[in-house]
């Protein structure tokens, strides 16, 4: 396959725009960290001035591909509204529309089938109070379990049921959501999510038995959290340090 680049539209707003480089970031950055699945799962944003469209990779293309301007404009339905040469996966979408259509503050979703998210979701416990990582999430994760390859509209509506407020969830059996109002805000909860499942897959593999933390702790842990994660300022400085590991690859994904 041939990548194809499409230039910006003149009209483009400048919040798009900043949108669209953002997005293409992550993209980056979860190629760097190995978060991908080749061509499949997504991160999604909304438009910024729109209630339901929505900004997608072109099907096909590796996330270290993905630039600002390949990026498809999409309706809530999965269907391009812009004009954008390139294809889309609706099928894969049907998570990611279910959380925009009904949680207006997850303007940025992202979807993983990373080895170490995969695992822990198949767990029965899902994910364990096993160390200050694991707690960022303590009372801040849902959970919803496995009903076949989401293609059915249907369960959109149990997905969010399930996910209610929180942050994350864990698709039993499936793969890990992380949710935000920000690039560095989604961002932040996956790549913590992502480094929990990693540690709960090496503890629980090293066969020695496991100490978990008490609930009275864990809620400690997580008002420590919840203070730290209301200042922006922190989210800021995190995702600036997140772009300046990609500058030595250049800053081509925001063409």
């Amino acid at each position: 396959m041939t990548l194809q680049e499409t230039p910006f539209s003149a009209d483009m707003s400048e919040a798009e725009r900043k949108t669209r480089e953002d997005l293409a970031a992550c993209y980056r950055l979860a190629a760097q960290h190995k978060f991908t699945d080749h061509i499949y799962t997504h991160i999604t944003a909304r438009v910024p001035g729109t209630e339901n469209h929505f900004l997608i990779n072109p099907y096909g293309w590796r996330w270290e591909e993905i630039t600002a301007s390949s990026l498809v404009k999409i309706d809530v339905d999965g269907n391009k509204v812009d004009g954008s040469p390139h294809r889309v996966n609706p099928a894969g979408f049907t998570i990611h529309s279910a959380v925009h259509m009904h949680r207006h503050d997850a303007a940025w979703i992202m979807h993983t089938h990373t080895r170490a998210g995969v695992a822990v979701s198949c767990m029965e416990e899902g994910l364990m109070p096993l160390n200050q990582i694991s707690l960022q999430f303590h009372n801040r994760i849902a959970y919803h379990d496995f009903e076949g390859i989401a293609l059915d509209l249907e369960e959109r509506e149990r997905i969010v049921a399930d996910f209610g407020s929180h942050p994350v969830m864990i698709l039993r059996n499936h793969g890990l959501i992380a949710t935000g109002r920000s690039a560095a805000e989604m961002y932040n909860n996956m790549f913590y999510l992502e480094r929990a499942c990693e540690i709960q897959v090496a503890a629980t593999s090293s066969g020695r038995p496991l100490k978990k933390i008490d609930d009275a702790v864990a809620d400690r842990v997580h008002g420590q959290y919840v203070q730290m994660l209301d200042d922006d300022g922190d989210l800021e400085l995190e995702w600036q340090a997140h772009l300046r590991s990609i500058a030595d690859i250049g800053s081509d994904y925001r063409s």
